[in-house]
């Protein structure tokens, strides 16, 4: 029986095109429990410096002598977020929220001002300026051209943290400034991680990598690709195109005929959950399928009444707060909070979880560690910040349809 989704809506496409003016500071926390408003402290801008704020020193300063700082150094960080766009307003406002449960549960030395942003580019530049005259650590912003903005502005003077990757052309590792740290969430690198899970058990042959012509999808579709002939195998792009939103019956015809004379070795669907279930029924589960975390349009718990046993054996990679509500990192965290007649959404939800992920990088920053791992709600991190070229790598949960819901897959 086809199961109908409520469609999962990516905010990669929004994430790539805008960045942000400052309008006006906020103490507000929609979305977040009474207990977590109140332990939540968010400093109004400009910030006066703490006492001790003036003995704080951080990774790769050469005037720091102990690690560890001082004691009763502050480290103040500004979070740099775009919370009125029309555009970017709910996803900035799910970070936000993340962010600042992290914070109440491990507040000690860090104070945060979180700070609203606007659109343009220039106000943008500006805003990031006077943050970082008066602030220690800048997170932010959530745009990928607003952190390509920063990132060539030759002005990023205090360790900075974008959420997202910036659109640099060619090399994104050459021509980032060192003490700017991307730690978005990158569809890009679910899809190489996938190609690389597969290549370890997939036959030998062609992988068939089928896409629609949104943006989002064909940079997963290239990275697959790129990854997958990387290894030494082959790879074949195969666009969709879309009819009122759903797979056009053509081209999943056409598909279908196709696979007929050349058996694949596999599908990587880079697609959302409604168009990989569609793709399923069409041409049957005998070929393994892989994709992202936009295959998982569940949060947890899952609803009885969402299973998909269709999708059952298709395998693709998401987080442990999706997947994993027992992990140790994830427990310690609270739920946002979600109006009776809503639905919770699985974009919004990784949002958040990207928000306390990234208060936790600004934490071990402001510890002065310059080279650590987290067991992250977002994955196991890896960092490395502040004594050579920045360097950020997050690992994925594998995960498996079982029984029409999403379950993690050991390693």
């Amino acid at each position: 029986m086809l199961y109908t989704w409520t469609k999962v809506a990516l905010l990669s496409a929004a994430l790539s095109g805008l960045c942000t003016p400052v309008l006006a500071n906020t103490t507000a926390t929609t979305g977040m429990s009474p207990q977590l408003a109140q332990a939540s402290v968010v400093e109004t801008f400009p910030v006066s410096p703490p006492a001790s704020s003036s003995d704080f020193r951080l990774p790769g300063d050469a005037s720091q002598n102990a690690p560890g700082g001082t004691a009763g150094a502050v480290a103040r960080v500004a979070l740099m977020l775009p919370l009125r766009s029309e555009t970017l307003g709910k996803a900035a406002e799910a970070v936000r929220n993340g962010f600042m449960a992290a914070h109440a549960y491990e507040k000690t030395g860090i104070a945060v001002n979180v700070i609203e942003t606007a659109d343009a580019v220039p106000d943008m530049l500006s805003s990031y300026a006077t943050a970082a005259a008066q602030h220690d650590i800048i997170v932010g912003p959530l745009s990928r051209s607003g952190a390509a903005a920063i990132a060539q502005s030759g002005s990023v003077s205090k360790p900075t943290i974008t959420l997202t990757q910036p659109e640099l052309a060619g090399d994104t590792t050459e021509g980032k400034p060192r003490n700017l740290l991307s730690v978005g969430l990158s569809i890009e690198e679910e899809a190489r991680q996938a190609a690389d899970w597969a290549i370890g058990s997939a036959d030998p042959g062609t992988a068939y990598i089928v896409s629609t012509a949104t943006a989002w999808q064909r940079r997963a579709a290239k990275a697959f690709a790129a990854e997958w002939q990387h290894q030494g195998r082959k790879s074949e792009i195969i666009e969709i195109p879309l009819t009122s939103g759903y797979l056009g019956a053509k081209g999943l015809a056409q598909l279908k005929q196709q696979m007929q004379s050349e058996k694949p070795a596999l599908i990587f669907a880079a697609l959302d959950a409604n168009q990989a279930l569609q793709l399923r029924l069409a041409l049957g589960t005998q070929i393994p399928m892989y994709g992202t975390s936009q295959l998982n349009p569940y949060t947890q718990p899952m609803a009885g009444n969402e299973a998909a046993a269709e999708m059952d054996g298709v395998r693709l990679l998401d987080i442990p707060w999706q997947l994993q509500p027992d992990h140790p990192a994830v427990m310690v965290y609270p739920r946002p909070v979600v109006a009776a007649d809503q639905k919770r959404s699985p974009d919004m939800e990784r949002l958040y979880a990207l928000g306390i992920d990234a208060y936790r990088i600004t934490r071990e920053i402001a510890l002065q560690r310059t080279d650590f791992e987290i067991d992250g709600v977002t994955g196991k991190l890896t960092v490395r910040f502040g004594q050579s070229a920045p360097y950020f790598e997050r690992i994925g949960q594998h995960a498996i349809y079982r029984d029409g819901g999403v379950a993690p897959e050991q390693r």
